[in-house]
C-alpha cells in the first residue's frame, strides 16, 4: 500500500527559541533564506507524499499564510518586473495539497498525531518532525517509503549518537536484519547511558500504520501529561513488527540553537550564490 499522506506536528510553543519565537511559529525561522517547515515540506513532496496534514496551535496562522498565495505581493513584484521572484513564491503555494487542524492543548506527540486520525483515514502514513533537517542525495523519506515497500511494516528512521546523547532521545533495541535495517525488540525514551540498549536513536522521521490511533487513543498520558509516540509504539509491538531504518545523510537538529546554526552555515555553503563569498568571510572570524 503506497503512502500518500504525511502528519507534521507544529503547535509546539518553540521555547528553545525565544524571543525570538513570542510572536512567531518557530517552523518559520529561517535557515538562509528559507523557512525550516519549507525544508520538511520539500521533502515530502521529493517523497512521494501527495497531502500534508499540518497540525498546528494558536499564533500559528504565518505557517498557513507561508503556504497560501499572496497576490497582493505577487503584483507588486511583478510591478517591478521581478518575475524570478514570482515563479519562486507561487511555487512554494503550489508544492502539495496542505491540511491544517488544531491540537487545542499541548499534550505531546502522540496526542498531536491523534487528533488527524479522520483525515488519515484507514491507511498508513508518513510523520515529519520539522526540528529535525535532513540533507541527503535521495530524500530521508523517500528512502523509508523504500523500506516500506519490502516489509510493509511501520518504519522508525535511527541513526547512532555517542553514549553521553542517548539521555535525549527515544532508543531502539534491536537485531539488524538487512544493510542499514533493524528488526525492533524493544525501545527505551531517554535512557541513562549505562541502560541504553543500544546508541541508535528513533529521529523524526516515521512510517505508521492506522492500527497506531486505536494504540494512542489507549496510552496513557506520563508524568507530564503528555501522550508519548514511543508508548504507543512499544504496545504496537505486540502484534506487529516494527524496523528502524538508518538513513544516508546528515541530520541537522534544528531544534536547538547550536543545531539551527551548523544548518545555517553549512546550507549555506552550499549555495553557488553566497558560498565563496560566505566561506572567505568565515575564515577572517577569530575564537
Amino acid at each position: 500500500m503506497r503512502v500518500r499522506k504525511a502528519v507534521f506536528p507544529a503547535a509546539g510553543l518553540g521555547t528553545r527559541f525565544l524571543p525570538a519565537t513570542k510572536a512567531q511559529p518557530k517552523e518559520m525561522l529561517p535557515i538562509v533564506d528559507k523557512p525550516t517547515i519549507q525544508y520538511v515540506i520539500e521533502e515530502a513532496v521529493q517523497s512521494g507524499i501527495q497531502d500534508v496534514i499540518i497540525v498546528t496551535g494558536r499564533g500559528k496562522n504565518a505557517i498557513e499564510d507561508h503556504f497560501d498565495r499572496s497576490l497582493e505581493l505577487e503584483q507588486v513584484l511583478l510591478q517591478k518586473g521581478r518575475t524570478d521572484l514570482v515563479a519562486e513564491i507561487q511555487k512554494i503555494s503550489s508544492l502539495i495539497s496542505v491540511s491544517y487542524i488544531r491540537q487545542k492543548e499541548p499534550l505531546g506527540l502522540g496526542h498531536a498525531i491523534l487528533v488527524t486520525r479522520n483525515l488519515i483515514g484507514n491507511e498508513p502514513f508518513a510523520v515529519f518532525l520539522g526540528d529535525d533537517i535532513i540533507d541527503s542525495e535521495v530524500p530521508c523519506m523517500g528512502q523509508m517509503v523504500q523500506v516500506f515497500g519490502r516489509y510493509g511494516n511501520t518504519i522508525v528512521a535511527v541513526q547512532e549518537v555517542s553514549r553521553q546523547e542517548v539521555r535525549h532521545y527515544g532508543i531502539i533495541d534491536g537485531i539488524e536484519v538487512s544493510d542499514r535495517i533493524f528488526e525492533v525488540k524493544d525501545m527505551v525514551e531517554k535512557p541513562e547511558p549505562e541502560r541504553a540498549p543500544s546508541n541508535l536513536a528513533i529521529i523524526g522521521r516515521y512510517i505508521l500504520p492506522p492500527e497506531i490511533f486505536d494504540l494512542l487513543e489507549e496510552t496513557k498520558p506520563d508524568e507530564g501529561g503528555e501522550i508519548q509516540l514511543t508508548n504507543a509504539l512499544r504496545a504496537l509491538l505486540k502484534t506487529q513488527r516494527i524496523y528502524g531504518y538508518r538513513f544516508e545523510g546528515k541530520r541537522y537538529d534544528a531544534g536547538n540553537k547550536l543545531g539551527f546554526l551548523k544548518a545555517t552555515v553549512e546550507f549555506a555553503l552550499k549555495r553557488r550564490d553566497l558560498a565563496k563569498e560566505f566561506a572567505e568571510y568565515l575564515k577572517t572570524l577569530k575564537v
